[in-house]
């Protein structure tokens, strides 16, 4: 498992970069005004951004979806994968997808686009902000497979956003049985909400009962805590902090996005 997650990434400590989604088609937040081509241009300005500050991978968010929804509207799907395939031959890093929270949404939209790996919920039981969430990993691993998709990596958000789990194990516990009981690529460990970093205890806990298996901290990554986070995690996903202000649904600040990665070198 180690093995294919660093030979996608080609290096130590990965640092995973968000492009968030403007508001999508048959969703409460989006803007039929400026249409479909400003969520083109919005995602296009944050990827290249991205990339121009050296991140090492990106992944496709549809994060102003709000509220969420566990079943997405076939529209959701199809134009994010209208717009990742505009922008197919801009992208020059490693790149995975997030519907959020639709684990077959999420991996049909990989099939679709040709992404390297997915982010999901795809364990546990929670109390949620959607109500009674309860994703079927077997059900999502057996449509992977049925869409042959076999080179796709599998990233487990293993303390679900927005929610309390329903089961008292810890994290860790939590995550050496998901490792157990299912076929994850990574472990990713999050905060209560977007943009509020993990436990660095439940970090290192999981970290230490899974030495063979990437372990990542999936929310609230800041060029403050980047250097404690790093040397306990296999890398980071972060959206927030490299946006103007820090605020999850501002662009993508050029300047915030280079001095991160400026400071993530000198640390790997």
């Amino acid at each position: 498992m180690k093995d294919k997650f660093f030979k996608l990434f080609k290096t130590k400590k990965p640092i995973i970069a968000m492009v968030h989604f403007p508001a999508l088609p048959g969703t409460p937040l989006y803007d039929s005004k400026l249409g479909i081509d400003y969520i083109l241009e919005s995602a296009e300005k944050d990827l290249i951004a991205l990339q121009n500050a050296g991140v090492d991978a990106v992944m496709f968010g549809n994060e102003n979806d709000r509220p969420y929804e566990f079943n997405v509207n076939t529209a959701t799907t199809s134009t994010m994968a209208y717009v990742i395939g505009s922008l197919k031959n801009k992208i020059n890093v490693p790149f995975g997808v997030n519907v959020l929270w639709d684990p077959l949404s999420t991996i049909a939209l990989a099939a679709s686009t040709g992404a390297h790996f997915v982010r999901e919920i795809f364990t546990g039981t929670y109390a949620s902000d959607m109500g009674l969430w309860s994703p079927d990993a077997g059900k999502a691993i057996r449509y992977k497979e049925s869409l042959k998709c076999e080179d796709l990596l599998l990233f487990y958000n293993i303390s679900a956003e927005f929610a309390y789990s329903l089961d008292r194990r810890s994290v860790a516990e939590r995550a050496k049985s998901t490792v157990f009981s299912s076929i994850p690529d990574a472990i990713l460990v999050s905060g209560q909400i977007t943009g509020e970093p993990a436990d660095l205890k439940d970090l290192k806990q999981t970290k230490d009962f899974l030495p063979d298996i990437p372990v990542l901290a999936n929310t609230g990554v800041k060029i403050e805590n980047v250097d404690k986070t790093l040397s306990i995690a296999d890398g980071v996903v972060i959206g927030s902090s490299l946006k103007i202000n820090g605020d999850t649904w501002n662009p993508v600040d050029p300047v915030r996005a280079s001095d991160f990665m400026n400071k993530v070198k000198k640390i790997r």
